[in-house]
Formats: structure tokens, sequence, C-alpha cells
């Protein structure tokens, strides 16, 4: 006999790579959601779906991050800390904690914009994680926040305040409304959600920690409080650790979802879906019986085409896809628009060139949670001794490969490498954390051009290689060689590990020369028919 039609199911992570933090909402027919952005410019990333399953990325809400000279550098881990995103009187609203600066928020007409410059509803140190609620049954708007005990000595608590209907200012002090000290066994309370559901205030809530935690529902007739709450989702005898820190969503048919993370090392949150159900006492059920599962009937929605974030890219007209973020907020002339495809950057002149951790101008996106080939071509058009350029795996330690103009004025395929910092500990007092190393010997690359791979295989192990032959896709090059040791990517504190393209010279005087990128690929060796 035949085999009947495929059972409609999904697979977890349906988004497998660095979308931290996730939030979700439903517009129509329509869902949205936005993740964490840090230090990467630009921030608040926009993705869009239809079936909660294939998402792609249509834009991000923030151009630059606030304010402009705090992020003239990289702060990896800083910035844009867990938006909220909600749908109100016809606009688009993202709130979100800066640990350092406050509460801001953003709002537009329509999800893809314009979007408003970033408004400042509250100052202070350590206010993360905000989420705002507009209650249609009584015209009142409030807002729920935690802490970030680095910055204000407090953590594990939410405090709730009042809010200006528009969205602009919060009134008066506010209150701890959930105190996770007086909860047994419960630490690191933050992330919180906040909805109107059956009649009760409800706060969605994470704690645990990153990596070990759980999720936390709380409910109360008023906002308030007084506070009851239950575990509704954790790792259990699963495979998926600390499964929390998300946002709930329903269909038009009346089905509950669950968008949430998993931290995953080097790969940072990738995000699962939970189906959701309630219980006799009104509480939510999430996944199989309160533990995550690996895959699970689709939604109650249309089928879609799969569909995932942009990766590729050939750089049309010289301007990066949206999947590209810089590791601050960029200036004028680090990339040069033309009528051609390829990415050609500057070799920015620099006196952090023994670092790239410490640069502004790397232009990056996320690393992919499988298995997968990274591959670019690379030209190092005329410039100054020094000036280099190449595809870099970026974190707390980072290798690249690429070239680099000799003082004889020759091109060399170069490998380097940088060890892992202490864990968030600032440049030394020589304003640097190492210098690189090479990881292999510097070797001839004809013509100033190279085809440059990174297979990262599973633990995010990263074989690089080389071609410096085959640079025009004709097939008459030798192939590729591998170069160096393997390399473990390694995440930021917060953040995964990066994919980078940069171009750099070190400091002196005039133009160093650029660079031209083109037919970025990855290719992922994981198959997902079955989205």
């Amino acid at each position: 006999m035949s085999a009947g039609p495929a059972e409609p199911v999904y697979r977890n992570p349906v988004l497998n790579a660095d979308w931290s933090d996730p939030d979700v909402i439903r517009v129509g027919d329509d869902f949205y959601l936005t993740a964490s952005s840090f230090g990467r410019v630009p921030g608040l990333p926009l993705l869009h779906s239809r079936d909660l399953v294939n998402w792609t990325l249509v834009g991000h809400a923030l151009q630059r991050l606030e304010p402009e000279s705090e992020f003239a550098v990289p702060r990896h881990d800083c910035g844009v800390w867990a938006p909220s995103l909600r749908h109100h009187d016809g606009r688009f609203w993202i709130f979100w904690g800066d640990p350092d600066q406050g509460i801001f928020q953003v709002n537009a007409p329509e999800i893809r914009g314009p979007w408003t410059r970033p408004h400042l509803i509250k100052a202070g140190k350590g206010l993360i994680d905000p989420c705002p609620l507009w209650d249609d049954e009584t015209g009142e708007a409030y807002l729920v926040h935690a802490w970030a005990r680095s910055r204000s000595g407090v953590k594990n608590r939410l405090t709730g305040h009042r809010m200006h209907p528009h969205g602009t200012e919060l009134l008066g002090e506010g209150k701890v409304i959930v105190d996770g000290d007086r909860i047994p066994g419960w630490f690191t309370l933050e992330g919180p959600k906040l909805y109107r559901h059956d009649g009760w205030f409800w706060i969605l809530a994470p704690a645990g920690g990153v990596e070990t935690g759980w999720q936390g529902a709380f409910r109360s007739r008023a906002f308030f409080g007084p506070y009851e709450e239950k575990v509704v989702l954790e790792q259990k005898d699963t495979d998926v650790n600390g499964p929390h820190q998300g946002g709930w969503v329903r269909t038009p048919s009346g089905e509950d979802w669950f968008l949430h993370f998993q931290q995953r090392g080097a790969y940072g949150r990738v995000v699962h879906l939970q189906p959701v159900r309630w219980d006799t006492d009104g509480w939510p059920v999430m996944g199989d019986d309160g533990a995550p599962v690996a895959e699970h009937h689709r939604p109650d929605l249309p089928p879609q085409p799969p569909a995932a974030p942009a990766t590729d890219d050939d750089f049309p007209g010289g301007r990066p896809g949206r999947q590209w973020q810089w590791t601050a907020n960029p200036r004028d002339g680090w990339a040069t628009h033309h009528s051609a495809d390829g990415l050609r950057l500057t070799c920015v002149r620099t006196a952090d060139a023994h670092d790239l951790r410490l640069l502004p101008h790397v232009l990056t996106q996320r690393l992919p949670g499988a298995p997968c080939t990274v591959e670019v071509d690379l030209r190092l058009d005329d410039g100054e001794p020094g000036a280099r350029a190449g595809l870099v795996v970026l974190g707390d330690a980072y290798s690249w490969i690429g070239l680099e103009r000799g003082p004889d004025g020759a091109v060399r395929l170069v490998h380097r490498f940088a060890e892992t910092a202490a864990m968030g500990a600032p440049p030394t007092s020589s304003g640097q954390w190492g210098r690189e190393r090479d990881a292999a010997p510097p070797r001839p690359a004809p013509g100033g051009r190279a085809r440059l791979r990174v297979d990262i295989g599973a633990g995010a192990r990263c074989r690089f290689s080389y071609d410096t032959h085959d640079v025009t896709g004709d097939g008459a090059g030798e192939g590729f060689r591998p170069s160096g040791q393997v390399f473990a990517a390694t995440p930021w504190r917060w953040v995964g590990a990066l994919l980078g393209l940069v171009a750099l010279a070190p400091t002196g005087q005039g133009h160093a020369g650029t660079a031209t990128f083109t037919q970025f690929r990855i290719r992922i060796q994981e198959k997902r028919a079955d989205r």
C-alpha cells in the first residue's frame, strides 16, 4: 500500500539562530515578532509570518542606538534588551530596556515604519524587560519591568507602573508586584510579558537563569496584585534546556501558542513554538503537559511555503541586505554604493587593528544553529601595506581568514585568531584584550583575490579553508585547501557568535584602499523539508 500524505507537523526550533528574547503579536492574519539586538545596528529586528512556523525578516525599528556617542564603539552585550511588541490604537509599539539608560519606546503606523526616534519614558540604571498593557476594559494603561542586578543591585522582582495612555511616560514611582525572593526556590525572575485574559491580569515571566530556567505564569484580579504563580513550562526529561521567556499569541481560530527561546551556547538563543491549552483551573499548560515539544501539529492556519530569514547576499548596488548589522552605530564612508553587485568596504584605519572585537565597522549576521558552509569571494583592491579584509567568526574569541597587503605590495592569504577574553572584562590598560596570532602561515594570493569558506559543524566547530585560484567560478581552480586548526566558536555574555565581514588598516595617512565581497552564501546541511 502507498503511504498517505505526511502529517502536517512542524519541528522545533522554528527560528534556528540567535533571535534572543522573542515577543510576538497577531494583527489580523499576520504575526509579527521582534527580539533583542543588544549593541548591533540597525536594531529591533522585525519578522513576519502567516503560520507561526515560517518567518521572514522584513526590517528593523531602530536605525541608530541612542545616546549615539555611547554606541560609537562596540558594546556587544549592552543596548537593546528584551523588547515587547504590541499593537494599540492603530499603531505598532515596541518598548525595551537599556540596562544603562532606562526604558525606551518607539512606535509606527505600519510594521515597516516609519518608526519614531527612541523616546526615553523612564530613566534609570537596571530597568530592563518592560512590557506595556492597554486595558480595553477600563481604559487604563500599565507597564511592568524587571531589574538587572549588575546595574541596580536589585533582581528577582517585577515592578508595576501606571502608564500614560499615550505611552509617553510612567505615572508615579511604581510598586513591586511580584517579589521572587518570597517564592520558595525562585531566582532570577525577569522578562515579564503582560496580558489581560479571562478577567485576570496575567504576567508570563521566566525564572531560574538563561540556561537552566523555567517559564512561570502569574495572575491577579488587580494589576497591583496580589499574584499567584505556577510553573507552566520546564525542561523535564527533554533535551531543551531552560525553555522560557517569550510571548503568547492566539490565532484567528482560537488556538493559543507560545514562542520562547532556548540558550544554545555559541548559537545564541534559538526560538521554539509551543502549543498552549488551559486547564480546568484556568492556568495555561504549555507544550506536552508542561514539557517542550520537539515536533507538533502545525497551527490551524493556511499552509505557507517554506521560509526563513535571509542569509545569502549578492549586495546589489553595494548595499547589504536586512540580515546584516554593524557592531556599532555606522559612519559615512564604511561602505560605498555603486551600480554593480558586491559589497565594497573601506579599509578603515584604526588603532585597534590588532583586535576585531574592538571595531565598530564589522558587518555581521547571526550564526546559523545547524551545521552549514559559509562562503564569500573577496578582492583586496589597491591599498596601503597593512590593509586587510576577511571573513570572521566573531565572539568572545574569534578567528578570521582573508587577504592582507604586505610591505612589499604583494597580497597574501592570512588566517588569524584571538583567544577568549575574561568574561565581561574591559580592554586592558593598554587598550586591548590581546593581540591576534597566526592560525596558519601566510600564503600567496595571486591577483589579490580569494574564495573563503568556513565549514561549521556540531558544537559550532569551525574549519576554515580557501581557494586562491578558482575565484571566478569557472571551475579551473585547485579547490579549497584547509587552513589552521578547528576553531570552536564562542558567544559573548548574552549574544551568540556572529559571522562577519571586515576591512581595516593600521593608523596612517590617506586612503588605505577598499575590499570587495561578492556572492555571500550559507548552505545549511540540515534538511527541513517538513517545515
